[in-house]
């Protein structure tokens, strides 16, 4: 089979298509013919070794992807040769023809869900299903600002509060982003890059601010974020490229709180919980991913260095042959 590996941390110039034996499973593991793989930031700083991320060489990059399962390992699940299901995390890596996986990383994709789609579901989707409803303690009849929402955890952040009954205000940083972010039914949607946008939020809010903020990018945001909170509001912070300083005072007046979230921190128990949340949601047609821009498998590296471009305007896959 084809994968695409790097022998050392570094740039896109490691990314290589080499031939490689197709691995076996073994009992508790899966072997999926992939169809398609999610990019996701991430992957970026486990092929270049930063932000605290490293991998173990040679290296595959991907943790996501969506696929047929060719075989099993054994019979003690519920899986079927054949059957459609997408991953979140494995132990081979998605950027290639198979991947090997864990059981319990590999999750049934709805029919009416393609593979581009199902590859965008392990990170970004439960990324933006945990920062709302485990760690932001989201509730129907609240107001959340999703800060960077024409992104892929953006996107799926708005359809998934929509669906859950919350007000939906959305923020992006171009005219593109922010005509999506509407397509998507968001009801107020700001430029984060106008320095008044929150006054208008504000506004918009008669005063009261926001329940919830999921914040993308706290080093430029956060500092600002505490005085658009409403009283007892929550900020869930998700992306962050540097420090940032804030005022306490922010917080003290208005009981407010701010809380972190790692996808890879969730225990099992809330994976299990996060993705039977997230079929449900795909099977409604709730959840639906926006794929932004698509590579062969050939093209890894454009595919890495498209998903940390500014302006984001939902997921970047590869497709696989």
């Amino acid at each position: 089979m084809i994968a695409v590996r790097q022998h050392q941390h570094g740039d896109i110039d490691q990314l290589h298509p080499e031939q490689v034996d197709i691995p076996q499973p073994g009992p508790g593991q899966v072997l999926i013919r992939l169809h398609a793989a999610g990019v996701n930031p991430v992957d970026t700083y486990i092929r270049a070794g930063t932000n605290g991320y490293s991998a173990a060489m040679p290296h595959t990059p991907g943790l996501d992807g969506a696929g047929i399962i060719e075989a099993l390992g054994d019979d003690q699940h519920h899986f079927q040769k054949g059957d459609r299901v997408y991953v979140a995390g494995t132990i081979t890596g998605t950027s290639a023809q198979y991947a090997l996986a864990r059981i319990d990383q590999v999750h049934p994709l709805p029919d009416n869900v393609s593979f581009e789609q199902g590859a965008c579901l392990g990170i970004p989707c439960a990324t933006a299903w945990r920062a709302l409803f485990q760690r932001g303690q989201a509730k129907a009849g609240e107001t959340v600002l999703i800060h960077g929402a024409s992104g892929a955890v953006g996107l799926a952040a708005v359809q998934l509060a929509l669906a859950a009954g919350l007000t939906v205000i959305g923020t992006a940083g171009t005219e593109q982003g922010r005509e999506l972010i509407r397509q998507q039914g968001a009801h107020l949607v700001l430029d984060h890059h106008d320095d008044t946008h929150l006054e208008e939020l504000l506004a918009w809010t008669h005063g009261k601010g926001v329940n919830l903020t999921l914040e993308m990018l706290a080093n430029i945001n956060l500092g600002h974020d505490l005085s658009a909170l409403a009283f007892g509001g929550r900020v869930v912070v998700i992306g962050s490229r540097g420090t940032v300083t804030i005022n306490p005072r922010d917080l003290m007046k208005r009981d407010a709180s701010i809380v972190g979230m790692s996808l890879f921190n969730a225990s099992a128990d809330e994976m299990n919980s996060i993705h039977a949340a997230l079929y449900a949601a795909l099977a409604s047609k709730t959840l639906q991913p926006v794929i932004s821009k698509s590579f062969p498998l050939g093209r890894l590296g454009e595919a890495h260095t498209a998903v940390l471009e500014p302006g984001a305007q939902g997921n970047i896959v590869v497709t696989i042959e």
